[in-house]
């Protein structure tokens, strides 16, 4: 797989043997084929574009989607917070386009696993393509309700994006490891604030939650200062390990 870069600034990801075309021209499958990462190829009608070798941010930001995703502020946190690494075993619930489970797999490497639930079929076969065109391996998308039960068990991670994701908990609880984490997307603090009370019932502990509100800065020749546009609300996370 190798990505392109145009003279807009524009990424397409293409497979080996694939022939490019845009409103900038056509590139052939061979002239790609041949192309090292750093290279620049024209197009026939003499547009420049640049090879790059691309990264999972790269192919999820032009992957097909039909529903919103995580974005990677949330995504990044639930990673570094969790702890998860190379040869973790993860549940995830939601799967939606994939793109947090796509995280997940290429974190936990190919001596981990992810298992990924999603009750919609037609958002099951979107993350099937959307795996498989990166290429990766480690990621296993059930079409099926969770709340039907938790097929694995010794897991390092719960990720929850539902609805009612504290209706799980005691079969999640089931399923982790000891020092395992639960971890639960809530778009809504209603959501954050039942999942913290059940998760407190049940034993969990280490129990938090988390709003992150990202703000980028502009460079100016005046000086620099925040944005006027910033990234706010998008969801609470909650946090807790089993003791």
């Amino acid at each position: 797989m190798k990505m392109i870069l145009d003279e807009r600034g524009k990424k397409y990801v293409l497979k080996l043997g694939e022939e490019f075309q845009s409103d900038l021209g056509i590139i052939k499958a061979d002239v790609l084929d041949n192309a090292e990462v750093g290279d620049e190829v024209k197009s026939h009608l003499d547009h420049t574009f640049k090879i790059m070798k691309p990264n999972i941010n790269d192919f999820i930001d032009i992957m097909d989607r039909r529903c919103s995703i995580l974005l990677k502020k949330d995504i990044g946190l639930v990673l570094a917070h969790t702890g998860l690494g190379a040869g973790s075993k993860v549940v995830d619930a939601g799967t939606g386009a994939g793109a947090i489970a796509l995280n997940f797999g290429n974190v936990v490497g190919s001596e981990g696993h992810v298992y990924t639930y999603e009750i919609r079929e037609d958002f099951a076969e979107v993350a099937k393509k959307n795996i498989g065109n990166f290429g990766i391996e480690n990621v296993t998308v059930k079409n099926q309700n969770i709340k039907d039960g938790i097929d694995e068990d010794n897991l390092d991670l719960v990720f929850l994006d539902l609805p009612k994701p504290f209706e799980i908990f005691e079969e999640v609880w089931d399923s982790l490891n000891v020092g395992g984490w639960l971890a639960v997307y809530a778009p809504y603090i209603d959501q954050a604030k039942l999942s913290y009370r059940v998760a407190n019932k049940l034993g969990f502990y280490d129990i938090e939650i988390i709003e992150l509100l990202e703000r980028g800065l502009e460079i100016r020749q005046q000086g620099v200062r925040p944005k006027t546009r910033m990234v706010g609300h998008s969801g609470y996370l909650l946090f807790a390990r089993k003791l």
